[in-house]
């Protein structure tokens, strides 16, 4: 396939063997661009230290370059002046682009292949080998911070309103009631949302098994279209409007943003990512003792639901020095073995326990559960549970997405849903000039990748 994406792939340039990263006598150093800021950024930087002081020839030098999108921007950017990392941490959504990305990346399955080293990928959780791997089940990128968005909510708030602090909304006609009753008790603020097109969007397509996008979002080909404007996804978009409009819901703040006002303690309930557990428990007025946790609510009335949710996270790619520069052999080594230590249980484990990120493997989460870590943190099971929701069994619309350009198109969904929120044009609307403007990405995204 011939693959032009962004810029990042020259066709027809050779890619000689680029000269190792440090003369003989010292460690290979092998970079490694990340976009997890504190507390996360430094509890993976953590297993970085770990891994080098594990072993003497490979020293991995990590550095924090912003958010994801920043750092996917970055990526590029040294991809085309050949100053690339070895490693970059790409969000999920970037996994479409990254595939058809040619030159630009190592596939995980060339490196392990032309290095020796070995990764059990039979023993990851299905969802997760499945969102980063080919159809034939070659692995593309190393999944590490993978994660689901849940439920979160203030106990003390729901106390006050005379909820119980023990027992969340598990459906939408649910929610709308605690919010109606946080509101009357007099929270500023009852529902928020972070990351609201994963959230708002792509997960509540999952949980009730509605295509985001044909070709099975995008999984089967780059001639996907957009299918937002449904009447699953308009009653959903007329709901936050209303509960907008009725002072329960507000916009937190585009990607991650809205993660502040739950950990201030502003908001009542917000949908985040898993992986906020980390800064919630530190940051959350009354802190663990005052978090619950709870899976996503769903429409009761839809036939079906609810489904599994859909992962989120970052996996980590390799990437070669530039269009005309690929990494030696022994760097290619070193990003192995890097990768390898990250897939043992007990660091996966350790990981997942401290951040709330979703264990990848199989053995990870029988190691969390056998060390009795769930009981001594009630809710810390969640996502695992919404993830394998409704028997585990995957469908074409609950596999995840995978559409070229989908940054930008979540650039696009967030701009079309903040128009709607301020009253500026109706659900409609937001959804019918989001699928025309997300369409022009995919048409573009297509031709400039077409076999």
């Amino acid at each position: 396939m011939k693959r032009r994406t962004l810029g990042l792939a020259s066709a027809g340039l050779a890619l000689p063997i680029a000269a190792p990263a440090l003369a003989q006598g010292g460690p290979i150093e092998i970079s490694f661009w990340h976009g997890l800021g504190q507390p996360l950024g430094g509890l993976l930087e953590a297993n970085v230290t770990a891994f080098n002081a594990s072993q003497s020839r490979f020293k991995v030098v990590p550095s924090f370059r912003g958010s994801y999108p920043e750092t996917m921007v970055a990526a590029i950017a040294g991809f085309r002046a050949s100053s690339a990392p070895h490693i970059v941490q790409m969000f999920e959504v970037g996994t479409g682009t990254m595939m058809a990305a040619g030159r630009a990346v190592k596939p995980l399955h060339e490196l392990l292949a032309e290095t020796g080293v070995r990764i059990n990928f039979d023993d990851y959780l299905p969802a997760i080998k499945g969102y980063y791997s080919l159809s034939d089940g070659r692995m593309m990128s190393m999944p590490f911070n993978s994660s689901t968005s849940i439920m979160f909510y203030n106990k003390d708030a729901f106390r006050r309103a005379g909820l119980n602090p023990d027992q969340a909304p598990a459906t939408w006609a649910e929610m709308r009631a605690a919010i109606t009753r946080l509101k009357a008790a007099g929270h500023e603020l009852p529902f928020t949302t972070a990351w609201p097109t994963w959230c708002q969007v792509e997960q509540v397509s999952a949980l009730h098994d509605i295509a985001l996008a044909t070709r099975e979002n995008g999984f089967l080909g780059l001639d996907a279209e957009l299918t937002v404007n449904n009447p699953l996804m308009l009653r959903h978009m007329t709901a936050l409007v209303e509960m907008g409009r009725e002072g329960g819901f507000r916009w937190g703040g585009r990607d991650g943003a809205g993660d502040a006002l739950f950990a201030n303690g502003t908001a009542a309930i917000i949908h985040a990512s898993s992986g906020g557990r980390a800064r919630f428990v530190r940051e959350l007025p009354g802190g663990a003792a005052n978090m619950g946790v709870a899976m996503l609510p769903y429409y009761d009335d839809v036939a079906g639901a609810p489904k599994n949710s859909i992962i989120g996270g970052a996996s980590f790619w390799a990437m070669n020095r530039g269009p005309n520069a690929a990494r030696s052999a022994d760097e290619n080594r070193g990003i192995a073995e890097f990768y390898a230590f990250l897939a043992q249980a007990e660091v996966d484990a350790k990981w997942h326990q401290e951040t709330g990120y979703l264990p990848v493997t199989k053995s990870s989460f029988e190691r969390t559960r056998a060390e009795g870590f769930y009981e001594r943190n009630p809710g810390a099971d969640i996502p695992v549970q919404q993830l394998l929701r409704g028997g585990g069994m995957m469908t074409g619309n609950t596999r995840g997405i995978r559409l070229g350009g989908f940054v930008e198109i979540r650039v696009i969904m967030q701009e079309e849903m903040e128009r709607a929120l301020q009253g500026g044009q109706t659900p409609q609307q937001a959804l019918t000039n989001t699928v025309t403007r997300g369409n022009v990405v995919l048409r573009n995204f297509e031709r400039s990748n077409r076999t």
